[in-house]
């Protein structure tokens, strides 16, 4: 049969406290015993001196032992808790009150008696049982002297045979109905408390149980489960309240996650269906162009044959452009681009770009400026990605600039740091647009057309590049006056 967690906590604790009980009671059954060992034989420290001193047969000394064997006999009688020995002084038993055969050993130790007599403050102090050898008991002694000299040892146990065995299975029989009645009356008691405690103590843990059950059968989904009737509590004492707090927000967590990817799941389908298109024009017309030259090559002038081929090159240009932008894009996003960082003078950067894009800004009768200031900043970063970035920025800055407008690079210092403004004097973006540039394959209403194929992704990588040099992409913009896009680096101190 399985138990539950409930039931074998009970159980367990059941069993520690059995235990704990019966320790208890021997223990106490010991204390007990040490302490009326310790006042019976305070109580009868003196009588084998009194005995000594008060028969006739041991203060003059023993010579007859049968007549002392019969005054032990008769001191037993009348007091069936004492059993008297006459020790010589090497502790060798002479006569004793038992009857014949019951003593077993021949000699007592004679330390115990040495040290009652010398010292009987540390009580209590046992010594030898002649009739049991190896058991200590309690016992009164004192020395017989003839004369000056010590003759012998009056030896006498307290709590003999007879007291032992009648008193024994007194205390057995009630020391089992104390026990019987106590372990039951505890058990009892026990377990009704037990039963309350683990109850409310292990109430919580039932419910998160239940509720995981619930998530379980809902696959997860927290959306399919109802309202939790039950509020836990992340600022509790309990664990188990913190576990079941930690488990909803994990649970929420999951959701979201699972709502992102379902979210990327759905973009990246409509991205593949957008790019699918995108490759299916410039390919077919490249197969378009090259199928002609094929089959009409007999029959093309010169001037055809080159304008034929002239196009399909583009084509190709356009699609080995769309192509890498895709590839650069599954890199960024997959988390498998590396850094080389390194410092270098950002302004040489700059104005190495900047002559790249002067004949392409001056065909459309542009001004391309670089604003470094007096500083020559040097920072530190992947001079690829970062020249990557500008040239994003620059390409889409001249595609939507109009003639006579003006193209700035610009360098403004901050606490630590600079910041690259790419500003422009183009068309602008709307305020209802701007949400979405970074977006991939989104493509604002007022974007300018030339003769390059533009899949969207230009501003999705260059936000993707710039996360991985720890800035973020900014942009304001404003429709019909121009559009900054903004980003911050880290600068190199100058040594």
């Amino acid at each position: 049969m399985k138990l539950c967690f409930y039931q074998r906590i009970s159980l367990a604790l059941a069993a520690v406290f059995i235990c704990v009980l019966a320790l208890f009671f021997f223990t106490s059954a010991h204390l007990q015993s040490i302490t009326q060992d310790e006042a019976e034989q305070q109580l009868h420290l003196g009588l084998a001196e009194h005995l000594a001193l008060d028969s006739p047969l041991l203060k003059t000394g023993v010579y007859d032992y049968e007549a002392l064997k019969n005054l032990f006999h008769t001191l037993m009688i009348l007091g069936p808790n004492f059993e008297f020995y006459y020790l010589d002084p090497d502790g060798k038993i002479l006569t004793y009150s038992a009857e014949a055969g019951k003593v077993k050993a021949e000699y007592v130790s004679l330390a115990p008696i040495q040290t009652l007599i010398r010292n009987p403050g540390q009580l209590p102090i046992k010594g030898d049982d002649p009739r049991n050898p190896g058991v200590k008991k309690i016992f009164s002694a004192a020395p017989v002297m003839n004369g000056d000299a010590l003759q012998g040892y009056l030896y006498v146990i307290i709590g003999g045979e007879i007291y032992d065995s009648i008193l024994g299975n007194i205390k057995e029989s009630e020391n089992v109905q104390q026990l019987i009645l106590f372990s039951a009356l505890s058990l009892v008691f026990l377990f009704v408390v037990l039963l309350v405690l683990f109850n409310a103590l292990t109430s919580p843990l039932r419910k998160l149980s239940a509720e995981m059950d619930k998530v379980s059968g809902s696959d997860f989904q927290q959306t399919r489960l109802n309202e939790p009737n039950y509020q836990w509590q992340s600022d509790s004492h309990d664990e188990v309240q913190r576990l079941g707090s930690t488990f909803t927000r994990m649970l929420k967590r999951i959701n979201v996650q699972f709502d992102q990817l379902q979210q990327i799941d759905t973009q990246r389908r409509v991205l593949l269906a957008d790019l699918s298109h995108d490759l299916r024009t410039p390919l077919a017309n490249l197969h378009g162009y090259i199928e002609t030259l094929a089959i009409n090559d007999d029959t093309l002038d010169a001037a055809k044959r080159k304008r034929f081929i002239s196009i399909s090159l583009k084509n190709a240009r356009n699609l080995k452009h769309l192509i890498d932008q895709i590839f650069e894009l599954a890199y960024l996003e997959g988390g498998q681009v590396t850094l080389n960082q390194e410092p270098f003078p950002l302004g040489e950067l700059l104005h190495d770009i900047a002559s790249k894009f002067a004949l392409k800004a001056a065909e459309k009768a542009l001004t391309l400026e670089v604003s470094v200031g007096e500083s020559d900043y040097r920072v530190f970063a992947d001079i690829g990605k970062l020249e990557r970035i500008l040239t994003n920025l620059l390409e889409n800055a001249i595609r939507h600039t109009p003639a006579q407008g003006t193209i700035t690079l610009a360098v403004t210092p901050q606490v630590n740091k600079i910041r690259i403004d790419i500003r422009d004097t183009g068309v602008g973006i709307s305020d209802k647009e701007i949400a979405f540039i970074f977006d991939a394959r989104y493509q604002a209403t007022n974007h300018e057309k030339d003769n390059c194929l533009h899949a969207g992704l230009g501003l999705a990588i260059s936000k993707k590049l710039v996360s991985l040099l720890d800035s973020d992409l900014l942009v304001e913009s404003q429709l019909g006056k121009g559009t900054c896009f903004s980003f911050e680096l880290q600068v190199v101190p100058v040594q």
